[in-house]
């Protein structure tokens, strides 16, 4: 007897260099693959200059989910206006969908986190974190929560810090268990509870524990990103166990590694506000916070 298997068509490829993915808009070159996205280096004949547009795969054209939610990212990052986050320039509907966004010449966390040999110095380290305190605090002041605060969401030029990807953020409220990026999102991201703010300061957090000590607290075993299924304690370990200090890491500055714990406390409601984070970690600079 023989057993007959179906196996998936090859994904198309990337928009060759020199597609016209949308009238004025002309492929550079493709930047990345996601799990739902293609992510292009493209030029711009309106503004006369390079941006970045992000399209759906070629197999989730057509979806709704996917849609609305490239959709909804562009229409948010056009409306909001911050130093610290990255600008949407439009968002086109047809004959695809598309999000144009600004080109970042600098480099993300997460590639510097693995490119530089010495960690960045403790007053590095509490800038970022008042960027992106400042970055969340007011995504937080439009009703929404980031959910994906992380190194690789993250562009840093001379110091300066961008937050990318607004594609998993949300109100507070109810939303699916394990929503986010496995190594990154907060215990009650990973089971499933109404989230608050707390969530983006874990993230935060988790964040900045990478930067300064070169690496994510823990591994993690499950898919880099989910929306529920199986033990949120078996997929997610800072669901079992507690963070480990900071302290055990790496010796920095007493008031910052307390910041940065207290960030990664399990209980939501332990976590300080991000005004107040972003105060704790002004207060660990030589001068007045700068951001």
């Amino acid at each position: 007897m023989s057993v007959s298997t179906t196996e998936a068509p090859p994904l198309a490829p990337p928009l060759p260099p020199g597609t016209e993915p949308a009238p004025g808009y002309q492929v550079l070159g493709h930047l990345a693959r996601t799990g739902w996205l293609d992510v292009y280096d493209a030029w711009s004949e309106e503004r006369a200059c390079r941006c970045v547009i992000k399209a759906l795969r070629p197999d989730h054209r057509g979806e709704e989910g996917p849609t609305e939610r490239l959709l909804r990212e562009g229409r948010w990052l056009r409306r909001f206006t911050h130093p610290h986050l990255v600008r949407g320039y439009e968002t086109l509907e047809a004959p695809e969908p598309l999000v144009v966004l600004e080109t970042l010449t600098g480099e993300t966390l997460s590639h510097l986190v693995h490119r530089l040999r010495r960690r960045p110095a403790a007053t590095d380290v509490a800038l970022l974190g008042v960027q992106l305190c400042s970055a969340v605090h007011y995504l937080h002041r439009q009703g929404l929560l980031h959910l994906d605060v992380k190194s690789s969401n993250v562009v840093v030029e001379r110091g300066h810090a961008k937050v990318l990807d607004l594609s998993l953020a949300r109100p507070p409220g109810p939303a699916p268990a394990g929503i986010g990026t496995c190594c990154y999102l907060s215990p009650e991201q990973a089971r499933g509870e109404p989230l608050t703010a707390a969530a983006d300061v874990w993230g935060i957090g988790i964040t900045l524990f990478e930067v300064a000590c070169g690496d994510v607290p823990f591994a993690c075993p499950g898919p880099a990103t989910g929306s529920g299924g199986g033990s949120a304690g078996a997929r997610y370990p800072q669901v079992r166990y507690p963070v480990p200090p900071i302290a055990s890491r790496r010796r920095l500055p007493p008031a910052l590694a307390t910041a940065v714990d207290r960030c990664l406390s399990p209980d939501p409601s332990a976590r300080p506000a991000v005004t107040a984070l972003a105060a704790a970690l002004a207060a660990t600079l030589p001068g007045p916070g700068r951001g």
